[in-house]
């Protein structure tokens, strides 16, 4: 069974009400394109190229990838540090999520710790266009407690920080586990189910302020017997991944939408396939990799022109594809309360004004 629908009348400040319908379409579903990626996709272009991207090079590729996919998005997920110039080039209808972590975490440090941007802030992020926040949290719930106080001190901190401010608290938990490395392989697909389970329960606590959910789906589609990526050897049945999407579902407290999480648009799709199949109620996705990543190569070897010619072709009709598949299978993320009629817009704190 899919998890259950609030049906007691919710109450949600005015903020993150029109926060979130920012960036969702007309139907309440988050169809949201993300190129926040930093020095990884600095990289890659690099590699492309056969040497270094500059930091110019970098933002180009986010204008051109959020001018020409944005028409076909809900939204776009970028960053501030170098994708600014691309938010004022997004379609007129899509809303902006802002990303407020830094990129990657210390190797050198057990647990992955996060941190923010040390030059904004919500209340500069919101200035800087954003109509909801993003962090993305690196978490396994059987690190030492000590680690995981951590991070959530640091996720409480961002949450009453978006309440302050009355914006939407977009939160992105990624599980992993330092005894099995390799997040790809057979043995961490065995134990995904559970680690994203976990996390989805802990950070649907109140506590937290999180608005909606941007999880990973609970299986390795690749170790989906019968599955169209299956790739030979089977860590689950068809049935028994679609159970164990029914059982992240039911344990969910917000609204939830799914990341592609680097996957190719052909296995994301199919992913997305079998959730629908599941019956799952998840209200969308935020895109990334599996909509572009196939153009890097295109913008190193060719430049802009081609990246423009790549994009208005396959970027477009990899969109478009997403879509079709969210529209038979997502559901408004509003529904999740039992429908717009079931959520009652309140007031909340006057928001302080950014410093200036």
């Amino acid at each position: 069974m899919a998890q259950t629908i609030k049906t007691e009348k919710m109450r949600m400040t005015r903020g993150k009400f029109r926060g979130i319908q920012a960036v969702a379409d007309d139907r309440g579903i988050i169809s949201a394109a993300a190129m926040d990626q930093r020095g990884s996709l600095k990289k890659a272009i690099g590699k492309a190229k056969g040497g270094e991207a500059s930091d110019a090079e970098l933002t180009e590729f986010k204008v051109i990838g959020t001018r020409l996919l944005t028409p076909y998005a809900s939204a776009i997920l970028m960053d501030p540090e170098y994708g600014l110039d691309a938010v004022k080039a997004k379609a007129p209808n899509a809303g902006v999520l802002l990303a407020y972590e830094k990129t990657g975490y210390d190797a050198n440090t057990r647990g992955r710790l996060p941190d923010l941007l040390p030059n904004w802030s919500v209340a500069r992020l919101m200035a800087a266009g954003a109509d909801a926040i993003k962090i993305l949290l690196y978490y396994n719930p059987d690190d030492p407690p000590e680690i995981n106080d951590i991070k959530h001190a640091f996720i409480e901190r961002v949450g009453a920080e978006c309440t302050a401010y009355d914006v939407p608290f977009f939160l992105e938990p990624i599980c992993y586990s330092e005894e099995i490395p390799d997040d790809k392989s057979l043995e961490f697909a065995r134990i995904k189910p559970d680690l994203v389970i976990r996390y989805m329960t802990e950070f649907s606590k109140p506590q937290y302020g999180v608005d909606i959910l941007k999880v990973e789906v609970p299986v390795n589609i690749k170790y989906v017997e019968g599955s169209p990526a299956f790739a030979g050897t089977a860590a689950y049945t068809e049935e028994e991944a679609k159970e164990l999407f029914r059982k992240a579902a039911a344990v969910a407290g917000k609204p939830f939408i799914y990341l592609s999480a680097g996957v190719t648009d052909e296995v994301f799709r199919a992913t997305l396939e079998l959730a629908a199949d599941a019956g799952v109620g998840f209200s969308g996705v935020l895109c990334g990799r599996a909509t572009w990543q196939d153009a890097i190569p295109v913008y190193g070897q060719g430049g802009a022109a081609a990246l423009e010619e790549w994009l208005r072709d396959r970027g477009r009709k990899n969109v478009e594809a997403l879509n079709e598949v969210l529209h038979r299978g997502a559901k408004p993320w509003y529904d999740f309360y039992g429908g717009l009629d079931n959520i009652e817009i309140v007031d909340g704190l006057e928001p302080l004004a950014p410093s200036s």
